[in-house]
């Protein structure tokens, strides 16, 4: 078990030079490879550095590298348009889609006195390992897990073993490891690397991906004092100590925690990034702990036109809508569809302010009467963008005719609390 490379601060502002070197260094340390395949994010991270990093590994091994699997989760499939953007240079006959539903195989599984344990008592049941096909019958020498920490409501902080147990996971998998999440509590979850959900990750990497010639290369990105994205560490390794190394600079990278909790909060959603509510969703996600109560929350979504990236799980959403801890546990115990996707009621609950504060939603391509079905109230996209014009707010508070807002340009980016509500 090692620690290949590790460079970076709070301060750092790595290159792409530097970048490349790093991870050139930590190759070369692992040794001559043969048949390589690489599990980059999707889209959705499009900021964290990895599509550099995947074609950097390409330029390294060439050939050899035989092919990339976007850890996608339920996300939908990258089009061709993204990953030409995303991994410019990686030829796309190397790319896989991994559909959650139908590519797996169960390793194994986590028992259900662990599962019960971690989730305080409140679920039943064991957690399957399910990864991928293409990891264990692909006869691969070499795994590269590339990817982003940064707070997540899932887990605490993303990526590590997350990345292959849920990015190339299966529906029970990342349907049971969402739901045990939400019963928890995302609120005592986020920007915590040790959590009930990584404690079973952890348990299933430990016993049923030893085998696996999985090697994490993991950066933490932020904004320089003139906002701009820079990329502040970089840790590549094949145990837990790259994402504990990670983790740490991640919680003083991104992690914002406010003296006063915020009254009005505008969240902005890229385009090219956020397509659904089932992404967008972070706005609300990541800056329910800054939020008073009675506060509101618009969320700025010009590209969300669809509730979920799964035809059942956006049906799901349609139908109940983000209604609440007590109603989506209460949904679950009667609506055998529900209990089969647990991970579309997860995210319900993730999805709800459970009536502390108002959300309203400004979709480029959900009308009102959907949005309003949901559960939220509607904002008109053009009307509100030019009265929170997101090309002229900066990111923290701002002033707009005499009004305080705290404006968020990417939540995918942080976490932020009022510093009352999450020592609490």
């Amino acid at each position: 078990m090692s620690l290949y490379f590790e460079l970076g601060s709070e301060q750092s502002d790595l290159s792409a030079v530097e970048l490349k070197n790093g991870l050139f260094q930590a190759l070369r340390a692992l040794g001559p490879r043969n048949r390589v395949l690489a599990i980059p994010p999707d889209m959705t991270r499009f900021h964290s550095g990895a599509g550099n990093l995947t074609s950097n590994a390409y330029e390294f091994y060439g050939k050899s590298l035989s092919a990339v699997l976007p850890a996608v989760g339920t996300h939908a499939a990258m089009t061709p348009g993204q990953i030409a953007k995303m991994f410019g240079g990686v030829p796309f006959e190397l790319f896989h889609a991994h559909n959650w539903r139908k590519d797996v195989v169960t390793l194994g599984e986590v028992p259900a006195e662990f599962v019960h344990e971690q989730s305080e008592g409140k679920l039943n049941y064991a957690w399957p390992v399910q990864i991928n096909r293409m990891l264990v019958e692909g006869g691969f020498d070499l795994i590269l897990s590339i990817g982003q920490v940064v707070p997540h409501e899932v887990i605490g902080m993303a990526n590590y073993n997350k990345n292959i147990l849920v990015g190339t996971g299966g529906p029970d998998s990342i349907n049971r490891s969402h739901f045990l999440g939400a019963v928890y509590g995302m609120e005592r979850i986020m920007g915590r690397a040790n959590t009930p959900v990584r404690r079973v990750l952890n348990y299933a990497a430990s016993h049923f991906l030893q085998h696996l010639p999985v090697v994490y290369v993991l950066t933490v990105v932020g904004r320089n004092e003139n906002g701009q994205l820079a990329v502040r560490g970089l840790f590549i390794g094949d145990d837990a100590e790259c994402f504990q190394k990670a983790s740490q600079l991640s919680l003083k990278t991104n992690f914002f925690m406010l003296d006063a909790p915020i009254r009005k909060a505008v969240v902005y959603l890229n385009p090219e990034e956020f397509k659904s509510t089932w992404l967008g969703n972070k706005a609300i996600y990541r800056t329910r702990m800054a939020l008073a109560d009675g506060a509101e929350l618009i969320v700025l979504a010009p590209g969300v036109e669809t509730f979920g990236e799964d035809a059942t799980i956006d049906r799901l959403i349609r139908k109940y809508g983000y209604i609440g801890t007590p109603a989506t546990l209460s949904a679950v115990e009667k609506d055998p569809e529900l209990a089969a996707n647990l991970g579309a009621a997860a995210h319900l609950i993730h999805g709800s302010s459970e009536g502390r504060f108002a959300i309203t939603y400004c979709p480029g391509g959900l009308n009102q009467m959907e949005i309003c079905g949901a559960g939220f109230s509607y904002g008109d996209l053009k009307s509100v963008a030019r009265k929170y014009d997101p090309q002229k707010l900066h990111n923290g508070y701002n002033q707009v005719n005499g009004e305080e807002i705290f404006f968020v340009p990417n939540p995918g980016l942080g976490l932020w609390a009022y510093r009352g509500r999450f020592e609490t």
